[in-house]
């Protein structure tokens, strides 16, 4: 039984653009007892985004107010684009001061990349890539696998994510878990506002893009000394980018393994993490320990914010 939660929607980035999806998403949240705080977050418009950015900062920023009761769960309202806009103008000392060791769970994936990876940089604070309010709690069909995982991750102290997809390199490995959307995490190498994670272990999806520009991007990284200090790469999905003829049979596959040949380290597949239905929730800034061979892998997580 899922207990009742108040959740704060946040909306960092862009507006939702489907008024269905958005009913769809507070009618269900509320039928299962939640309390649903700033809501005109949802009705916020600015050009592409959901406000300003002073606006979209502010909404942020309030969670270091002391005299405020914090939420369980601060929701991202979707992704899109504009989060990196407003990372300049967040209160970082503040929301340090009031939300480390605290338990309240910061969830999205995509754009939200942009925000939990400054929350890790300048804070400390850990937080949850997962569903969205919009796309996932908003879909047409909520999926009960993204759920049982999201509500699991966010109430245990330690769970596990397994995968029955065999791997070509095994893996050992301890360390912090990071990442989310590749394209965001390279946008802000060389910013304050990527973590200077050592011995990580590196997750990272995305969506739309051609397997061309995703290796691009993953050798920013390595270029950059970033993938040099991690001990495993996972990959998560990579849905949605169309093959081209001139590609000449280099497809996903082929930019994995060319992957492989550089980084030096295990390239794990099979993560169901990403732009999909069914994804799992994961903790970024958490203590994990990944084990991987021809059967599959296991990545087991501790250390993050746990609701009570």
């Amino acid at each position: 039984m899922i207990a009742h939660r108040k959740i704060e929607l946040i909306a960092p980035s862009g507006y939702p653009h489907d008024p269905t999806a958005l009913h769809l998403a507070l009618q269900r949240l509320r039928a299962q007892g939640h309390h649903l705080e700033n809501i005109p977050a949802t009705q916020r418009r600015f050009q592409r985004f959901a406000g300003t950015d002073s606006e979209r900062a502010a909404e942020l920023n309030r969670l270091a107010d002391p005299s405020r009761d914090l939420p369980d769960i601060v929701l991202a309202v979707r992704g899109g684009y504009g989060a990196v806009r407003i990372l300049h103008g967040l209160d970082y000392d503040g929301l340090q001061r009031r939300l480390q060791d605290q338990p309240i769970a910061f969830v999205g994936h995509s754009d939200f990349t942009a925000i939990q990876l400054a929350l890790l940089a300048r804070c400390g604070v850990a937080s949850f890539g997962g569903p969205m309010l919009v796309g996932d709690f908003g879909a047409p069909a909520v999926s009960e696998f993204t759920m049982q995982h999201f509500w699991h991750a966010l109430t245990q102290p330690t769970f596990t994510v397994t995968s029955t997809v065999p791997q070509v390199q095994s893996a050992d490995v301890t360390g912090t878990l990071w990442g989310g959307n590749l394209a965001v995490l390279t946008s802000l190498v060389g910013t304050p506002y990527l973590p200077p994670v050592e011995g990580g272990i590196l997750f990272i999806e995305d969506v739309n893009e051609q397997p061309f520009r995703l290796e691009r991007a993953i050798y920013q990284l390595q270029l950059a000394g970033i993938l040099d200090r991690q001990q495993a790469l996972i990959l998560g999905d990579f849905s949605g980018g169309k093959p081209f003829e001139y590609d000449n049979g280099y497809d996903l596959s082929a930019m994995i393994e060319q992957v492989r040949s550089v980084v030096g380290m295990p390239v794990i597949t099979g993560l169901p993490f990403g732009h999909v239905p069914d994804m799992v929730t994961l903790p970024v800034g958490a203590d994990a320990h990944l084990v991987a061979d021809a059967h599959g892998f296991r990545l087991t997580l501790s250390g993050h914010p746990v609701l009570e």
